[in-house]
């Protein structure tokens, strides 16, 4: 047998005919208030904590989807997701937006009922949240995204999610700082940097979409 080739995942760049190469993705947990009151903690008084998914988890684009196997509980999570041009370890909040290349709508797609599962049990979340097509993301808008602005999801024309940006708990730029003393950050990282209040189960043949603000909405279906 041959060595295989293997190429690295590639995301849309609004625009543009090039596309950014995805080396990591990187989610922050409960960044917004209601969201972490709604799945039982206390905002107050936690810290960043970190989670990740496998680069080839991207949904470029989004569209119809196969409906994850091993779950009777999908929850989808609109996101803010940043892109690094840049990378390093020890950043600065200050330096922090300096090293964002571009920003996208994206969704983390959560295999609830093995998360509950793994809690419950004091397991890895890593079957739960870093599935196959588990990152459905909208193409790349250059730039750092704005400190505030609505983000919202809709089932089937039905309003899910709806909040707003400024009620980050950690802004992006103090996301990025906290992450980068955990790894060295390097240009194609993608961060989600956490979704507000309202999670909840998507069935077979349901539409969802998401936007954030003026950016390109992300939509996706799942197949019956």
């Amino acid at each position: 047998m041959q060595c295989p080739v293997v190429t690295a995942p590639t995301i849309g760049i609004a625009g543009a005919t090039d596309r950014f190469p995805v080396r990591r993705i990187f989610c922050v947990g409960q960044n917004y208030a209601d969201h972490a009151r709604e799945m039982g903690s206390d905002p107050e008084r936690q810290e960043p904590f970190f989670f990740s998914k496998p680069a080839d988890a991207v949904v470029p684009g989004g569209g119809t989807l196969p409906y994850p196997s091993m779950t009777q509980d999908l929850h989808h999570e609109v996101e803010l997701v940043v892109a690094l041009g840049a990378g390093g370890k020890d950043i600065t909040a200050d330096d922090a937006l300096a090293t964002i290349f571009g920003h996208a709508v994206g969704i983390d797609l959560t295999r609830r009922d093995l998360q509950g599962a793994a809690k419950k049990a004091g397991r890895p979340w890593d079957m739960a949240k870093g599935f196959d097509r588990s990152a459905p993301i909208a193409a790349l808008t250059r730039g750092a995204p704005p400190a505030a602005g609505p983000i919202a999801l809709t089932i089937d024309g039905e309003s899910r999610q709806a909040g707003d940006l400024s009620m980050m708990i950690w802004s992006v730029a103090e996301v990025i700082a906290a992450l980068s003393r955990f790894v060295e950050l390097a240009p194609g990282d993608l961060i989600f940097t956490g979704t507000p209040a309202g999670v909840g189960p998507i069935t077979p043949g349901q539409h969802v979409r998401a936007t954030i603000a003026d950016l390109e909405p992300l939509e996706i279906r799942f197949a019956d």
